[in-house]
């Protein structure tokens, strides 16, 4: 079974707002067994909403739309979609009954506006929006299942958890789609792929293999696809079993499809250690991926921010003499932050960077780019320099990246 994923939205088009919402539905999808086709961001126009339906529902068996279901003029999906299907809006009284009592609850008036959002096509099948006002709905015309969704995350994702996952798996005979990625380091792609190229040429066609690479590591996820589940896993297992055998040198582990931040969470929770940052080119946004993580109390203690170099000195106890020797941008000043950061705040590891985000170098000899990563454990301290190139963002987000691959390998280690 196919989908596609259709977002609309002027905002998401213009770069006002991201769309994380077809990365959500795209991962809880192939969960179940669906295959993303194709995912499209269009605009709140009605002709390129039609254009985009009929399009989607010559390529797929489910086609997924988010966004345009609110009381504004400007919010005309629920009429486009009426008009695809030759429909007409009736008003629902059990969605006007929900927004109502939504309302009462916040104390919020209700007003004519609200109730336009209860009129819902004759065709579709109401799905009830616990968190909002907006009406999913889900229409099945011409062998191809359309569903409606609003576009506010929160909203979208109930709907999808309490209705729309549950009806897909009623209504249609799902394979299983099973997926297993390994994390390789200090390799590059076409080095890693030179080395396991008999292999991926004898997959059997059932089990694809791709490629993802990211600074310093390039992870290897096989998906397996069919009906009979323990043929899947068993021939999964062997295929890894393989790899283990060609490049064991390189591989650091599984991926679980979750984020680097989420792995660490639980690898320090059910260790029992815990973390600390320094961060002077990151600002604390290497803290902010960390905290992220629900329960990261439990494991990560906090962030010194020395942005200068009188803080660095004065907080995390860098010398003086450290810095006019070496500069601020220098693996020594990287070891003392770290060794700084774990002492006062007094945690197992301890994560510190310094370095050249641009667009200058102020007072350093080393060159935009040039990044330094301190991890500091309950036994070791070391340092490693990266040069991330342009601009400023790319360089602090790499750096953000790489921190959490070395304190994740560490954290491996023990």
């Amino acid at each position: 079974m196919k989908a596609e994923i259709i977002t609309i939205g002027d905002e998401i088009l213009i770069g006002q707002i991201v769309d994380t919402n077809s990365q959500w539905i795209g991962t809880e999808l192939n969960k179940i067994g669906v295959s993303v086709y194709q995912i499209s961001s269009i605009q709140d126009d009605k002709q390129h909403i039609l254009n985009a339906l009929k399009e989607a529902q010559e390529r797929v068996g489910i086609v997924i739309i988010t966004g345009g279901l609110g009381p504004t003029k400007d919010d005309i999906t629920k009429h486009t979609i009426a008009e695809y299907f030759n429909d007409t809006l009736v008003l629902n009284e059990e969605v006007v009954n929900h927004i109502k009592n939504l309302f009462a609850n916040y104390n919020i008036p209700f007003s004519e506006s609200n109730r336009l959002q209860g009129m819902v096509p004759t065709k579709a099948t109401y799905l009830k929006n616990e968190y909002g006002t907006a009406p999913g709905m889900w229409f099945f015309e011409n062998n191809t299942v359309f569903v409606s969704l609003p576009g506010v995350p929160s909203e979208m994702k109930g709907l999808m958890e309490n209705e729309v996952i549950p009806k897909i798996r009623k209504e249609f005979q799902l394979p299983f789609i099973i997926h297993k990625t390994l994390i390789t380091y200090g390799q590059g792609e076409s080095v890693v792929a030179e080395r396991i190229e008999d292999f991926e040429n004898n997959l059997p066609n059932f089990i694809k293999l791709a490629y993802l690479p990211d600074f310093g590591s390039v992870r290897l996820r096989l998906s397996a696809k069919g009906d009979h589940k323990k043929i899947l896993v068993d021939t999964l297992q062997e295929k890894i079993d393989e790899l283990y055998q060609l490049i064991p040198d390189i591989i650091s582990g599984f991926d679980d499809g979750g984020k680097i931040e989420d792995r660490i969470g639980i690898l320090l929770k059910e260790k029992g250690k815990t973390v600390s940052t320094a961060e002077s080119l990151t600002g604390g946004k290497i803290a902010a991926t960390l905290v992220s993580v629900a329960g990261s109390s439990t494991y990560y203690k906090g962030s010194i921010i020395p942005y200068s170099a009188e803080t660095k000195i004065n907080l995390l106890g860098v010398s003086s003499k450290t810095i006019k020797n070496h500069s601020v941008v220098s693996k020594e000043v990287a070891l003392e932050m770290a060794k700084g950061a774990k002492e006062k705040l007094k945690t197992n590891y301890a994560i510190a960077v310094t370095g050249n985000a641009g667009p200058s170098t102020d007072d350093t000899d080393k060159s935009v780019g040039v990044v330094f990563i301190a991890i500091a454990t309950d036994s070791a301290v070391f340092v490693e320099e990266f040069n991330f190139g342009k601009p400023r963002g790319r360089v602090i987000d790499k750096t953000v990246n790489k921190s959490l691959q070395l304190l994740l390998k560490e954290i491996l280690k023990n």
